[in-house]
């Protein structure tokens, strides 16, 4: 399969940076009137560019007036590659070293420099302005670099420049293929007959004609009608593509430039980025907690203030963890790079890499806070993953773990499974949705629960067990009721809590009555058995239980008594022997009557009435008429 990179220009205005993708492409990326007639890039032009290794390469021709840097910082944000332009007649210029800036703190991966208009210098100038660029790139990323002196009139090099473009272009790492899809979008138009057409480097995932994609942080959800990559139609875009998606439902004037097509429900828009924050060193000044600036992150532009961590004051050359908070939404993914410039004068001081996507204002000056945030920025993906699930206070999902810590869904699976092996974390699998929390959580809920059910206990010693769902209200309300199931199945089979139908107990746990209690039960048990089938009313019998409903029900739950009607208690055993005596008659007569039973049980209406209906409850009788039958007598089913 082919692969597809990016490469960008960058360098100083008027350096030859279009002139050269036309020259390589035969493209004109100057599409504007007013870039034709001045002579320099305003906005982004776009060339693709065919190498014979089979890769295909999407080239970004960027401004270089310094006016433009944002322009320019637009489309450095999906660069694999940097074609980096000096001008052989002017050598190292203003906007060359703010580019080169940017490219350092964007992490681009590769670069190859173009001298070019070699042929307006003589040999001794031009070697002594590729010593100067040696020296510019050497404390860089960048500085084995292959330099390539070039002239798009005299065509020198330019066969040289390919070569070393194709060269680098294949040590280049793909972009995720795999995941969500995430378009930062550059340009906004429509084209009569068609509608409304954004373009932008595809950052991760596919797009494929027929998806509905969301626009953040606009909310707005668009079909897409047609792709077109690199110039030409297909039905898919993978990541890595120069993408022009066609989209239905969406108007023109209803996005802009900064916005970004996702996948809907996947990439939530924020005003809260927590990073780690390097100023250049050439920066004028130091960056003073809560200072404005100018905040850029793909193709957005962002205004926000810093807060520094710990310090109150960040010098130029140094690093530090920071929490950016703007002014209005972006859409970012842990590990992006991003830049910062001053608000005012408009000048590139600085930039990083995100830590954290929204999340929680952090207090300053915390040891255990700088100290979880060094864990995310450079711990392996299992470190990184436990850290983000150490403060998190409900079940997070796979997915969701996944993309807080920029880490595949494929590898998290991985990781989860390592971590609940070493007893990090607990996994829930609730049907194909894969839930996790923190040991220390789980265990926290674990101390919760038993304290709640201990303390449970003690004020109601009579009942069996308190109502899961008094505890779930009380202590886990947050949770679903499927996942709160989950952890108390997970609770009973690890022996930790007694689940007994609708109730919770600690393992041990079991009902003792007092020695007063114990008498209270038998005096009660006296006054009923000796007149089993004409007992007191309800109210007697708890005031022979000393009004003490618990215990009511304790007599209930050991099958004592027996709730016959709504204020009238049987004992147990006068309930089976009136069974008896009644399913006797009914065999031998086919049915009874209330005032049979009352005789065969020689009791009163008001105690075999609210009996008979009690059997008729069970489905051992049915009433027919004003008789009562067995429940299930051939030929008699009515």
């Amino acid at each position: 399969m082919d692969s597809f990179i990016i490469i960008g220009t960058a360098g100083h205005v008027d350096h030859g940076k279009t002139q050269l993708v036309r020259a390589l492409t035969g493209v004109d990326t100057d599409r504007l009137k007013e870039e034709q007639e001045r002579g320099i890039s305003i906005e982004l032009g776009f060339a693709p560019l065919r190498l014979t290794s089979g890769i295909t390469a999407g080239i970004v021709d960027v401004p270089g007036h310094e006016r433009f840097v944002k322009n320019m910082l637009a489309g450095a944000g999906g660069i694999d590659l940097v074609l980096f332009v000096v001008a052989a007649d002017e050598g190292v210029m203003p906007q060359t070293r703010e580019h080169l800036d940017i490219l350092e703190l964007l992490h681009i991966q590769k670069a190859v420099v173009a001298l070019t208009k070699v042929d307006l210098v003589d040999e001794e100038w031009l070697m002594m302005v590729e010593e100067d660029v040696q020296e510019l790139l050497h404390p860089t990323s960048f500085s084995d670099a292959p330099i390539i002196p070039v002239s798009v009139v005299t065509k020198e090099g330019l066969e040289e420049l390919r070569a070393a473009v194709e060269k680098m272009a294949q040590e280049v790492s793909p972009k995720p293929r795999v995941g969500e899809a995430r378009l930062p979008i550059d340009r906004v138009f429509t084209i009569t007959g068609f509608g409304t057409v954004v373009t932008g480097t595809l950052f991760s995932g596919n797009i494929r004609i027929g998806d509905t994609l969301e626009v953040q942080p606009s909310g707005l959800k668009g079909r897409v009608r047609s792709i077109q990559v690199h110039g030409q139609k297909e039905e898919e875009a993978l990541a890595g593509q120069r993408v022009a998606v066609n989209l239905t439902g969406i108007e023109v004037e209803q996005m802009t430039r900064g916005e970004v097509l996702v996948t809907p429900g996947v990439f939530p828009a924020v005003q809260r980025i927590t990073a780690s924050l390097h100023l250049l060193k050439g920066s004028p000044h130091p960056l003073k907690n809560w200072q404005r600036v100018r905040f850029h992150l793909g193709t957005k532009e962002a205004l926000g203030r810093v807060r520094l961590l710990d310090r109150d004051e960040l010098q130029p050359g140094s690093t530090t963890p920071v929490q950016i908070e703007l002014e209005e939404p972006v859409v970012a993914v842990v590990h992006d790079r991003f830049v910062i410039r001053y608000y005012s004068p408009v000048t590139t001081i600085g930039g990083g890499e995100i830590i954290e996507v929204g999340g929680k204002r952090y207090r300053r000056f915390r040891d255990e806070v700088l100290d979880g945030l060094e864990r995310k920025l450079t711990g392996t993906p299992s470190i990184r993953a436990a850290e983000e699930l150490r403060s998190e206070k409900e079940p997070v999902t796979l997915a969701e773990l996944a993309n807080r810590t920029g880490i595949s869904e494929d590898e998290m699976h991985q990781i989860l499974e390592d971590l609940e092996d070493s007893e990090d974390v607990q996994v829930f699998d609730l049907g194909g949705d894969i839930f996790v929390i923190s040991i220390s959580l789980y265990e926290e809920w674990e101390h919760q629960v038993k304290d709640a059910l201990s303390n449970y206990h003690r004020e109601y010693s009579l009942r069996s067990g308190c109502p899961k769902e008094e505890v779930r209200t009380r202590l886990l309300k947050k949770l679903t009721p499927r996942f709160y199931q989950a952890i108390l199945d997970r609770w009973a089979e690890q022996g930790k809590l007694i689940v007994d139908g609708q109730n919770l107990a600690v393992p041990g746990f079991a009902v003792t009555l007092s020695p007063e209690q114990r008498d209270q039960v038998q005096a009660m048990h006296k006054s009923l058995a000796s007149q089993p089938f004409l007992p007191p009313g309800a109210a007697e019998v708890r005031e022979l239980l000393g009004n003490n409903l618990d215990l009511l029900q304790y007599c209930i739950q050991q099958g004592m008594l027996v709730k016959v009607g709504e204020d009238l208690y049987f004992l147990n055993d006068a309930v089976e022997q009136a069974w008896i005596l009644i399913e006797k008659y009914l065999k031998d007569h086919g049915e009874v009557t209330i005032g049979q039973v009352r005789d065969i049980l020689g009791t009163s209406r008001r105690c075999c009435l609210p009996l008979l209906e009690y059997f008729d409850r069970l489905k051992k009788t049915r009433r027919v008429g004003d008789k009562r039958i067995l429940f299930s007598v051939p030929g008699k089913n009515v």
